[in-house]
Protein backbone atom coordinates (compact mmCIF):
# COMPACT_ATOMS: atom_id res chain seq x y z
CA UNK A 1 0.00 0.00 0.00
CA UNK A 2 1.37 3.30 -1.55
CA UNK A 3 1.17 6.47 1.85
CA UNK A 4 0.73 10.21 0.40
CA UNK A 5 0.23 13.12 2.16
CA UNK A 6 -1.71 16.55 1.25
CA UNK A 7 1.08 18.94 1.73
CA UNK A 8 -0.76 22.02 2.86
CA UNK A 9 -0.53 21.34 6.35
CA UNK A 10 3.16 22.43 5.31
CA UNK A 11 2.11 25.31 3.46
CA UNK A 12 4.49 28.18 4.78
CA UNK A 13 7.89 25.90 4.47
CA UNK A 14 9.76 26.29 2.26
CA UNK A 15 9.20 23.60 -0.74
CA UNK A 16 12.59 21.76 -0.19
CA UNK A 17 11.89 21.81 3.49
CA UNK A 18 8.35 20.29 3.17
CA UNK A 19 9.67 17.78 1.09
CA UNK A 20 12.61 16.59 4.15
CA UNK A 21 9.91 16.67 6.71
CA UNK A 22 7.50 14.22 4.55
CA UNK A 23 10.32 12.34 3.54
CA UNK A 24 11.76 11.94 7.00
CA UNK A 25 8.14 10.72 8.41
CA UNK A 26 8.10 8.33 6.16
CA UNK A 27 6.23 9.16 2.95
CA UNK A 28 6.40 8.30 -0.53
CA UNK A 29 4.16 10.62 -2.57
CA UNK A 30 2.98 14.06 -2.54
CA UNK A 31 -0.32 15.51 -3.02
CA UNK A 32 -0.09 19.27 -3.63
CA UNK A 33 -2.87 21.94 -3.23
CA UNK A 34 -2.43 24.51 -5.37
CA UNK A 35 -3.27 27.34 -3.22
CA UNK A 36 0.12 26.52 -1.70
CA UNK A 37 2.00 27.28 -4.64
CA UNK A 38 -0.40 30.82 -5.92
CA UNK A 39 -3.79 31.39 -5.74
CA UNK A 40 -3.82 31.05 -9.34
CA UNK A 41 -1.49 28.62 -11.16
CA UNK A 42 -1.59 30.45 -14.78
CA UNK A 43 0.73 33.19 -12.65
CA UNK A 44 3.47 30.97 -11.68
CA UNK A 45 6.99 31.35 -14.09
CA UNK A 46 7.36 28.49 -16.43
CA UNK A 47 10.14 26.39 -14.54
CA UNK A 48 8.91 26.22 -11.25
CA UNK A 49 6.69 23.12 -11.88
CA UNK A 50 9.96 21.11 -13.09
CA UNK A 51 11.91 22.16 -10.36
CA UNK A 52 9.20 20.90 -7.45
CA UNK A 53 9.48 17.49 -9.15
CA UNK A 54 13.12 17.60 -9.37
CA UNK A 55 12.84 18.52 -5.52
CA UNK A 56 10.58 16.07 -4.47
CA UNK A 57 12.21 13.36 -6.50
CA UNK A 58 15.59 14.18 -4.65
CA UNK A 59 13.87 13.36 -1.55
CA UNK A 60 12.96 10.09 -2.64
CA UNK A 61 9.73 11.49 -3.04
CA UNK A 62 6.91 11.49 -6.19
CA UNK A 63 3.85 14.11 -7.09
CA UNK A 64 1.05 11.98 -7.20
CA UNK A 65 -1.39 15.05 -8.22
CA UNK A 66 -3.23 17.94 -7.01
CA UNK A 67 -6.58 18.78 -4.69
CA UNK A 68 -8.40 21.69 -3.76
CA UNK A 69 -8.33 22.43 -7.45
CA UNK A 70 -10.53 25.75 -7.48
CA UNK A 71 -9.70 27.10 -3.51
CA UNK A 72 -8.87 30.56 -3.48
CA UNK A 73 -9.60 31.36 -7.08
CA UNK A 74 -11.72 34.00 -8.30
CA UNK A 75 -14.18 33.90 -11.31
CA UNK A 76 -14.26 30.14 -11.10
CA UNK A 77 -17.24 27.73 -10.34
CA UNK A 78 -18.07 24.20 -11.19
CA UNK A 79 -22.15 24.68 -11.07
CA UNK A 80 -22.71 28.21 -12.65
CA UNK A 81 -25.74 29.45 -14.32
CA UNK A 82 -23.24 31.81 -16.55
CA UNK A 83 -21.74 29.70 -19.30
CA UNK A 84 -19.00 32.06 -19.66
CA UNK A 85 -18.09 31.08 -15.61
CA UNK A 86 -18.37 27.15 -16.96
CA UNK A 87 -16.21 27.74 -19.55
CA UNK A 88 -13.70 29.79 -17.85
CA UNK A 89 -13.63 26.86 -15.09
CA UNK A 90 -13.46 24.05 -17.42
CA UNK A 91 -10.46 25.92 -19.73
CA UNK A 92 -8.67 26.08 -15.57
CA UNK A 93 -8.99 22.92 -14.73
CA UNK A 94 -7.34 21.65 -18.11
CA UNK A 95 -4.72 23.90 -17.55
CA UNK A 96 -4.21 21.87 -13.90
CA UNK A 97 -4.02 18.69 -15.77
CA UNK A 98 -0.60 19.97 -17.45
CA UNK A 99 1.01 21.33 -14.57
CA UNK A 100 0.08 18.30 -13.01
CA UNK A 101 1.40 16.22 -15.34
CA UNK A 102 4.52 18.34 -14.93
CA UNK A 103 4.66 17.51 -11.73
CA UNK A 104 4.59 13.93 -12.71
CA UNK A 105 1.20 13.88 -11.29
CA UNK A 106 -1.59 11.53 -12.11
CA UNK A 107 -4.51 12.45 -10.52
CA UNK A 108 -6.65 15.67 -9.48
CA UNK A 109 -9.23 15.71 -7.29
CA UNK A 110 -11.95 17.77 -7.38
CA UNK A 111 -13.24 18.85 -4.28
CA UNK A 112 -13.72 22.74 -3.92
CA UNK A 113 -16.81 22.73 -1.91
CA UNK A 114 -16.95 26.50 -2.20
CA UNK A 115 -16.98 26.71 -5.76
CA UNK A 116 -19.80 24.14 -6.39
CA UNK A 117 -22.78 24.32 -3.93
CA UNK A 118 -25.77 25.29 -5.29
CA UNK A 119 -26.58 28.95 -6.51
CA UNK A 120 -30.12 30.49 -5.89
CA UNK A 121 -32.35 29.69 -8.76
CA UNK A 122 -30.05 26.29 -9.84
CA UNK A 123 -31.95 22.86 -9.29
CA UNK A 124 -30.26 20.15 -8.55
CA UNK A 125 -30.37 18.67 -12.03
CA UNK A 126 -29.26 21.70 -13.48
CA UNK A 127 -26.15 21.72 -11.47
CA UNK A 128 -25.69 17.98 -12.74
CA UNK A 129 -25.77 19.11 -15.94
CA UNK A 130 -23.49 21.82 -15.29
CA UNK A 131 -21.21 19.82 -13.59
CA UNK A 132 -21.34 16.89 -16.73
CA UNK A 133 -20.55 19.99 -19.13
CA UNK A 134 -17.69 21.18 -17.26
CA UNK A 135 -15.91 18.25 -16.52
CA UNK A 136 -16.56 16.50 -19.73
CA UNK A 137 -15.40 19.44 -21.77
CA UNK A 138 -12.20 19.30 -19.80
CA UNK A 139 -11.75 15.58 -20.18
CA UNK A 140 -9.87 15.28 -23.75
CA UNK A 141 -7.01 17.54 -21.94
CA UNK A 142 -7.13 15.47 -18.72
CA UNK A 143 -6.47 12.53 -20.81
CA UNK A 144 -3.56 13.83 -22.73
CA UNK A 145 -1.83 15.05 -19.70
CA UNK A 146 -2.47 11.34 -18.27
CA UNK A 147 -4.22 12.77 -15.63
CA UNK A 148 -7.60 11.43 -13.85
CA UNK A 149 -9.92 13.70 -12.64
CA UNK A 150 -12.14 12.18 -9.21
CA UNK A 151 -14.97 13.41 -8.45
CA UNK A 152 -14.83 13.87 -4.65
CA UNK A 153 -18.37 13.51 -2.24
CA UNK A 154 -18.01 15.57 0.44
CA UNK A 155 -20.63 15.96 3.24
CA UNK A 156 -23.91 18.14 3.71
CA UNK A 157 -21.54 20.17 6.31
CA UNK A 158 -19.28 21.43 3.56
CA UNK A 159 -21.65 20.91 0.17
CA UNK A 160 -25.27 20.63 -0.77
CA UNK A 161 -24.12 19.13 -4.02
CA UNK A 162 -22.74 15.91 -4.80
CA UNK A 163 -22.49 14.73 -0.72
CA UNK A 164 -22.33 10.70 -1.46
CA UNK A 165 -20.46 8.18 -3.60
CA UNK A 166 -23.98 7.43 -5.65
CA UNK A 167 -23.76 11.53 -6.26
CA UNK A 168 -20.76 11.44 -7.56
CA UNK A 169 -21.21 7.68 -10.08
CA UNK A 170 -24.32 10.38 -11.26
CA UNK A 171 -21.84 12.69 -12.94
CA UNK A 172 -19.25 10.10 -13.62
CA UNK A 173 -21.69 7.71 -15.98
CA UNK A 174 -23.01 10.48 -17.57
CA UNK A 175 -19.53 12.03 -18.66
CA UNK A 176 -18.47 8.18 -19.18
CA UNK A 177 -14.87 9.02 -19.66
CA UNK A 178 -11.74 7.22 -18.67
CA UNK A 179 -10.22 10.26 -17.73
CA UNK A 180 -13.21 11.45 -14.94
CA UNK A 181 -13.34 8.38 -11.88
CA UNK A 182 -14.59 8.74 -8.17
CA UNK A 183 -12.51 9.34 -5.35
CA UNK A 184 -13.84 8.31 -1.51
CA UNK A 185 -12.62 10.18 1.40
CA UNK A 186 -13.10 8.60 4.88
CA UNK A 187 -14.21 11.74 6.61
CA UNK A 188 -16.89 12.33 4.00
CA UNK A 189 -18.04 9.05 3.71
CA UNK A 190 -18.58 8.80 7.47
CA UNK A 191 -20.38 11.95 7.25
CA UNK A 192 -22.68 11.48 4.57
CA UNK A 193 -23.35 7.60 3.72
CA UNK A 194 -25.90 5.08 5.32
CA UNK A 195 -23.76 2.34 5.12
CA UNK A 196 -20.09 1.41 5.90
CA UNK A 197 -17.14 2.29 4.34
CA UNK A 198 -16.16 -1.55 3.13
CA UNK A 199 -19.37 -1.57 1.93
CA UNK A 200 -18.24 1.04 -0.63
CA UNK A 201 -15.32 0.26 -1.15
CA UNK A 202 -15.97 -2.98 -2.75
CA UNK A 203 -18.77 -1.35 -3.95
CA UNK A 204 -17.07 1.37 -6.28
CA UNK A 205 -14.23 -0.53 -6.61
CA UNK A 206 -14.37 -0.07 -10.31
CA UNK A 207 -14.35 3.42 -10.34
CA UNK A 208 -12.27 4.44 -7.56
CA UNK A 209 -8.85 6.29 -8.10
CA UNK A 210 -7.86 7.67 -5.29
CA UNK A 211 -8.45 6.94 -1.50
CA UNK A 212 -8.14 10.36 1.25
CA UNK A 213 -7.66 9.20 4.96
CA UNK A 214 -8.93 10.98 8.22
CA UNK A 215 -11.29 11.05 10.49
CA UNK A 216 -14.21 13.22 11.31
CA UNK A 217 -12.66 14.87 13.66
CA UNK A 218 -10.67 16.56 11.06
CA UNK A 219 -6.98 14.76 12.52
CA UNK A 220 -5.51 11.99 10.98
CA UNK A 221 -6.08 8.31 11.03
CA UNK A 222 -5.62 6.50 14.03
CA UNK A 223 -6.11 10.10 15.80
CA UNK A 224 -9.53 9.74 16.08
CA UNK A 225 -12.14 7.01 17.15
CA UNK A 226 -12.28 5.48 13.40
CA UNK A 227 -10.91 1.96 13.40
CA UNK A 228 -8.77 1.38 10.32
CA UNK A 229 -8.47 -2.40 10.35
CA UNK A 230 -11.97 -2.70 7.86
CA UNK A 231 -10.93 0.04 5.88
CA UNK A 232 -7.61 -1.23 4.62
CA UNK A 233 -8.31 -4.80 4.49
CA UNK A 234 -11.38 -3.66 2.83
CA UNK A 235 -8.67 -2.02 -0.06
CA UNK A 236 -6.67 -4.94 -0.07
CA UNK A 237 -9.64 -7.09 -0.61
CA UNK A 238 -10.93 -5.10 -3.80
CA UNK A 239 -7.63 -4.68 -5.39
CA UNK A 240 -7.00 -0.88 -5.01
CA UNK A 241 -3.75 0.08 -6.59
CA UNK A 242 -3.74 3.70 -6.33
CA UNK A 243 -2.29 5.99 -3.41
CA UNK A 244 -3.76 6.22 -0.30
CA UNK A 245 -3.20 9.35 1.12
CA UNK A 246 -4.00 11.51 4.41
CA UNK A 247 -5.88 15.07 4.21
CA UNK A 248 -5.98 16.67 7.45
CA UNK A 249 -7.92 20.04 8.10
CA UNK A 250 -6.97 20.70 11.85
CA UNK A 251 -3.07 21.21 12.21
CA UNK A 252 -3.17 22.37 15.79
CA UNK A 253 -0.85 19.48 16.93
CA UNK A 254 1.51 20.13 14.81
CA UNK A 255 2.24 18.86 10.81
CA UNK A 256 5.41 16.63 11.76
CA UNK A 257 3.36 15.08 14.77
CA UNK A 258 0.46 14.41 12.42
CA UNK A 259 2.36 13.07 9.71
CA UNK A 260 4.04 10.39 11.59
CA UNK A 261 1.20 9.62 13.99
CA UNK A 262 -0.53 8.78 10.79
CA UNK A 263 0.95 6.56 8.74
CA UNK A 264 2.83 4.62 12.00
CA UNK A 265 -0.62 4.09 12.58
CA UNK A 266 -1.66 2.49 9.37
CA UNK A 267 1.72 0.62 8.89
CA UNK A 268 0.56 -0.87 12.39
CA UNK A 269 -3.19 -1.77 11.21
CA UNK A 270 -1.28 -3.43 8.33
CA UNK A 271 0.67 -5.20 10.06
CA UNK A 272 -2.07 -6.99 12.26
CA UNK A 273 -4.04 -7.58 9.03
Amino acid sequence: MKFAICQELYENLPWVEQCRLMAAAGYRGIEVAPFSIAEDLRSVPAGVFSRMRAEAADHGLEIIGLHWLLARTKGLYLTSPDASVRRATSDYLSFLADVCGQLGGTVMVFGSPQQRNLLPGVSREQALEYAVEVFGSAAGAFAAAGVTLCVEPLTPKETDFINTCADAVQVIERISHPAVMLHQDVKAMLGAESESIPVLIDRHRDLCRHFHVNDTNLLGPGMGSTDYHPILAALQRSGYAGWVSVEVFDYSPGAQFIAESSIQYMQRVLSEL
